[in-house]
């Protein structure tokens, strides 16, 4: 048994007995879960014969009631694990991690018959739909579903046991479990990425349909991934080809969920009628800064033809989830061949708090997606000549900054690969390296044109996202990608900033080699370039993208902002610069958002908008310096150096050692306190249960007269309860009592235009 074999090694052939896992821990062993223990039984079996009512049987009970948490998952990470579980009846089984359960009825079909948020008990459906829907050469097959409900707005048991399989669907015919096995992989490297865990403790299960007699030959799997300590489902779907014959996948849909309403009402008038309070987005995402932007080609809120009692007057109210591709993929297989979909990603929040769905949110990207929490501090260097690049490198190292990019308009240009230009970035690449700092540089993409033969070709009437593109699958781009693989080969480069990444821009053209034509192009070059980002971060090579590829490998995007707004008056600047960030972190943790510090001018601004000479503007170089490392952000740093005298070396140098002492506390996730608007004290609170720095509160005076001000800070999500020990800088400590709604009323002194910090014990 091949699933058996992976697991040899944590047999204790004394101690232990088949079945039963065990992990060396120093000199003992001991048993590692109950869910690694079921995989074993379940998928050994199964290998050997068994059948999936066998199966079943091996599984523990599920205990509904019991699984409820007792303590709020984002103050305290849950002790409980993931696992699959059997109910009372022997067609019945259960995902759950204790925050979030998903049951299946195995007979007549599989189908999914319950899905809970277990921390409120709340049902998110309301009904049955099939699992998948796969077309396959022009016919669409639903895969799994039962049929027969009564009424849409509610689903009761009695009504399960009395639904019916359509014969013509794909029929259940199996499952297997296991531990979640890396999507990809993460060359993990020096840069600080706290508590990081790849890949993400939980299980996945897969189940099985086959094809009846009308398609024979193809196998379906649908895929579920359920993580530790986060109310966070994945799911996706395998195509395998058993067949004697090509066959195409046109289209699928690989999540449908009839799901509960956000709001019942009667007219549809407006743009504003709101989906269910689940998040959803996928890796199928291009041509966005937020996640709502960038699933809007697979993630679908659609109405729900069978919700014939809802109160919509005209049934338009978009709860049922529909996850797909607008676009293809016109995927051909060949007898043998496998095909796998895009991931689905469900967080079902627990309430309607933005902060709270916020944390949540930011819990999810950390957990499937942690080399987000990678975070250096980057100069963007404006030359590409050694002088300027060995001057960069040796400041950064005398500052603590950890890495150089060759900058938009430094004159470097990675797609040269010439022995010439290749030894000499290796020379850089070495000579940084001996200095413990990383370089990397920056491509453009999209919004460039090549030429006819190249350039991407739309469907009339439609012009690319960014006014110009290059199909991917071009014979340009094929080279492109070519160049990016032997660069990033050859000379040791770890890092890129990829601009104009692509945006999901279709082609019509039947001549580029890497697609047939209009209905495979998004397909196959979101594909090119999500291959390329997943080898990167096998790599280790870190991805600035100004688009949401972070569940594809990419690690920052822009925090948002305008370019213009860097051309600004310097005193904007500032003021925008904290905006930003309080509005980015909503959706953002903040090592995910970039922001920018224009040393040298920017797209205009003259010396109004600049900081160089350095020297000259230390009172406002230290404010941009405090605006984000305080917040945990970096920012592009552009210009040819950090510092031009002793004094500035010393002012970053300093602002740098003190982000460093506090940089798990700094790069923890933030509670939003009160928004910069140049009127008033802005501050926001960092906070993290699990470390000794409990919180820490940022504020800032953007007056130009000293202030006192009482706030109101809540420490509830600090995991402090009745009292907490608050120290003014590195002052001596103070105790709190915390009030019963959690927060503690702290006076704060600040200077004019000043910074102050408060760390939380």
């Amino acid at each position: 048994c091949t699933r058996w074999s992976k697991w040899t090694s944590w047999i204790d052939g004394k101690n232990g007995r088949v079945g039963r896992p065990w992990v060396r821990r120093g000199e003992g062993l001991e048993l590692k879960s109950l869910g690694i223990a079921v995989w074993l039984v379940v998928a050994c079996g199964a290998a050997l014969g068994q059948s999936w009512q066998e199966a079943v049987r091996g599984l523990p009970v599920y205990e509904a009631g019991a699984r409820r948490p007792g303590e709020d998952w984002l103050v305290r990470r849950p002790s409980q694990g993931a696992g699959l579980y059997r109910t009372d009846r022997a067609d019945e089984i259960v995902l759950s991690n204790g925050l979030l359960s998903r049951t299946f009825r195995l007979a007549p079909n599989g189908a999914t018959v319950g899905f809970e948020q277990l921390t409120t008990g709340a049902a998110l459906i309301r009904g049955v739909k099939p699992e998948a829907v796969v077309e396959i050469d022009g016919v669409r097959h639903e895969v799994g579903g039962l049929k027969g409900q009564a009424n849409y707005a509610f689903l009761r048991s009695e009504w399960i046991d009395a639904m019916t399989a359509d014969p013509a669907a794909f029929q259940f015919s199996g499952f297997d479990i296991g531990p979640i096995e890396k999507r990809m992989e993460w060359a993990q490297v020096r840069r600080h990425a706290p508590d990081a865990v790849w890949p993400p403790k939980g299980v996945h299960l897969r189940m099985d349909y086959k094809s009846t007699a009308a398609v024979a030959g193809v196998l379906v799997s649908v895929h579920y991934e359920l993580y530790e300590g986060v109310p966070v489902l994945s799911k996706w779907l395998t195509v395998l080809n058993e067949s004697s014959k090509a066959i195409t996948i046109d289209h699928f849909t690989s999540e449908i969920l009839a799901a509960v309403e956000y709001g019942s009402n009667v007219e549809d008038r407006g743009p504003y009628f709101p989906s269910p309070n689940i998040h959803v987005e996928t890796d199928y995402s291009f041509g966005g800064m937020l996640p709502i932007d960038a699933s809007r080609e697979s993630v679908h809120w659609v109405a729900d033809p069978e919700y014939l009692s809802q109160v919509s007057y005209r049934r338009k109210n978009p709860c049922l989830l529909e996850v797909r591709p607008e676009l293809g993929p016109a995927a051909k297989l060949e007898p043998g061949e496998r095909f796998e979909s895009f991931r689905a990603f469900e967080l079902p929040f627990d309430g309607y708090d933005r902060e709270r769905n916020g944390l949540a949110l930011r819990r999810m990207y950390r957990t499937i997606a942690p080399w987000v929490t990678e975070n250096p501090l980057m100069l963007h260097v404006r030359y590409a000549d050694w002088d300027t690049v060995q001057n960069a490198i040796d400041q950064c190292a005398e500052v603590g900054f950890e890495m150089v990019i060759l900058t938009f308009g430094s004159g470097f240009n990675v797609e040269d690969g010439s022995p010439e230009n290749v030894a000499r970035m290796k020379s850089y690449a070495d000579y940084a390296r001996s200095k413990g700092i990383e370089i990397g540089g920056y491509s453009l993409l999209a919004s460039r044109k090549i030429d006819a033969a190249n350039d991407v070709v739309m469907p009339a009437g439609e012009t690319p996202t960014f006014g110009n593109s290059p199909c991917l699958e071009s014979e340009w781009g094929r080279a492109y990608f070519d160049k990016l693989y032997r660069f990033y080969e050859s000379t040791g480069f770890s890092l890129l900033e990829h601009d104009g990444s692509y945006p999901g821009d279709a082609c019509i053209s039947t001549t580029h080699p890497g697609h047939t034509g209009y209905e495979d192009s998004r397909w196959t070059q979101w594909k090119k370039i999500t291959d390329f980002y997943h080898w990167c971060r096998g790599r280790g090579v870190y991805l600035n993208v100004p688009d949401f590829y972070y569940l594809a490998g990419s690690t920052k995007c822009a925090m948002g902002y305008r370019e213009e707004n860097w051309s600004l008056p310097r005193a904007q600047q500032v003021i925008h610069t904290r905006q930003n960030i309080f509005d980015g972190t909503w959706e953002k943790a903040p090592s995910m958002g970039w922001m920018f510090v224009p040393l040298t001018e920017y797209q205009g601004g003259g010396a109004a908008a600049t900081i160089e000479p350095l020297r000259e503007h230390l009172d406002h170089y230290r404010s941009m310096l405090q605006s984000n490392l305080a917040m945990g952000v970096q920012a592009c740093y552009r210009g040819p150096r950090l510092y031009d005298a002793a004094e500035t070396r010393d002012l970053v140098k300093a602002q740098v050692d003190w982000f460093k002492r506090y940089r798990d506390i700094l790069e923890s996730d933030v509670v939003h306190g009160r928004r910069a608007d140049g009127a008033d004290v802005d501050w926001m609170l960092h906070v993290n249960p699990a470390l000794r720095e409990k919180g820490m509160l940022v504020v800032f005076n953007p007056l130009d007269e000293p202030v006192t001000r009482p706030l109101e800070v809540n420490l509830y999500y600090t995991g402090l309860s009745e009292a907490a020990m608050i120290r003014e800088g590195e002052g001596a400590a103070r105790k709190y009592e915390i009030a019963r709604d959690y927060t503690v009323r702290l006076e704060v002194k600040l200077a004019a235009g000043g910074f102050g910090w408060y760390v939380i014990e």
